[in-house]
Order: structure tokens, then C-alpha cells, then sequence
């Protein structure tokens, strides 16, 4: 039985409501696409899961998961969880904190389903959510939810370009709530000063670091990079 919709503010023409069981922002599909909902249990998360790479994936190299080591990470820049998905499934303690209320409303339907999923309750188990700005209110937020934070994730908004028409119909549905994160710089100064061992910033592969200071490594892949800020090694 479907849970009551979450009150929330959204730009006209994007409700949210329920489709097929599952929380959804849905609009008009020629400009939005699909209805956007989080799904953990089925579909691109399960394929990933089963047949992702493990451990070999960029993201769990960025975020320091290496054999017998599995470090607790915040993904601050939640978005639809998947990264942080990708992370619990490998094990991590996962904290996700995302600033627009309604992706935090999808990313709690969806955490709730995947509890409730016998392949997936045990990563779920492992995942937490907190609905907040981290650029404003990072440490905050973690210690509100009780966490340790070795590593931090950051996936920030890149800023816009003219070609919108070459904008994925979800990233449209993303800029309609959430805008650019102008806020980027002080996103990462927050995490530097929050994370205990480093921070990771994923960005496209050919576009400038984060301003503020030199990120100290760098993994790249086809079409994103990541940018690491160490403060400790994860193996001590």
C-alpha cells in the first residue's frame, strides 16, 4: 500500500505521486522524461550489483575500498543514490545527505522498498539518509545521525551549458529542483573539514578541479574523474 505523497514544493509542471508502487517526480515526458523514481531492488541497481565490477569500480577505488579495508563514507551529494547504493552493496556504512526535499523523498520511498527486499535489505541496512543543505549544514547533519565520516563523496552539479538541448531529460528534472551548485567551493571546504581520511569529488574528465586547494591524486575513466583530497591513509 502506497504511502501518503510528501508535501513539497516543486517548479510547475513537476508533481510528485505514486507509479507502479513506487514514489515518483513526474512531468510533461517530452521535456522531462519517464517518471523519476529510486529503485535499489530492480533494473540498472540489480544489474549493477550483480555484475558492477565489485570492488574494481571507480567509485569504490575513489572512496578507498581496497581489500580488508572498508571505510564509512558520506555521499553529500546524494542525488538518486546510486553511488551510494554501489558503495553499501560493497559493504560501507553509507551516509546520504541530499539538500532538495524532493529527490530526499524519493531516495526515503526507495530505501524503504529496498529494506523490505529480501536481496536487498541487508545493503539498506547499511544506508542512512538526512535531508539538509552539506554545503551549510555538514557536520551538523553527521552528527545527527550518529556517523563516522572517514571519506566524503561530492558529486556537485556541473555548471550549465548553452547546448540544453544535449541535457539528459533527467539532469532537466535536477536543474529544475536543485539548480547549479555555485556553492561548490564551500561544499568542499565543508568536507575537508568534516572527513577524517580524504575527500572525493567526482568531476568530467576534462573539466577544472574544485576551486580552493589541489586535490593531491587523480583516477580518471572514460568520461568522469575523480579528484582525491587526502588527509590520512584508509589502511592505518
Amino acid at each position: 500500500m502506497s504511502q501518503p505523497i510528501p508535501e513539497v514544493l516543486l517548479p510547475t509542471g513537476l508533481t510528485l505521486g505514486y507509479v507502479e508502487g513506487q514514489l515518483a517526480l513526474i512531468g510533461e515526458e517530452r521535456e522531462y522524461g519517464k517518471p523519476l523514481s529510486v529503485d535499489f531492488v530492480s533494473g540498472k541497481a540489480a544489474h549493477r550489483r550483480q555484475f558492477g565490477g565489485g570492488r574494481g569500480q571507480l567509485v569504490a577505488k575513489a572512496c578507498g575500498l581496497a581489500k580488508g579495508v572498508t571505510p564509512s563514507v558520506v555521499d553529500a551529494t546524494a542525488g538518486l543514490g546510486r553511488d551510494a547504493f554501489v558503495l553499501a552493496s560493497l559493504g560501507a556504512p553509507v551516509l546520504m545527505i541530499e539538500r532538495v526535499a524532493a529527490i530526499a523523498a524519493l531516495l526515503s520511498d526507495g530505501l524503504a522498498r529496498a529494506a523490505a527486499a529480501e536481496d536487498t535489505a541487508a545493503i539498506a541496512a547499511r544506508m542512512c539518509l538526512r535531508h539538509g543543505d552539506a554545503a551549510e549544514q555538514l557536520a551538523m547533519l553527521v552528527a545527527d545521525a550518529e556517523f563516522a565520516p572517514q571519506v566524503i563523496h561530492l558529486d556537485p552539479m556541473f555548471p550549465h551549458r548553452e547546448k540544453s538541448a544535449l541535457v539528459k531529460k533527467e539532469m532537466r528534472v535536477f536543474r529544475e529542483l536543485a539548480g547549479d551548485d555555485d556553492d561548490a567551493p564551500r561544499l568542499l571546504e565543508a568536507a575537508l573539514d568534516v572527513a577524517s581520511h580524504r575527500v572525493v569529488v567526482k568531476r568530467p574528465r576534462k573539466a577544472p578541479p574544485i576551486a580552493g586547494p589541489a586535490p593531491q591524486h587523480t583516477l580518471e575513466g572514460k568520461t568522469s574523474r575523480y579528484d582525491l583530497y587526502v588527509h590520512r591513509s584508509l589502511s592505518r
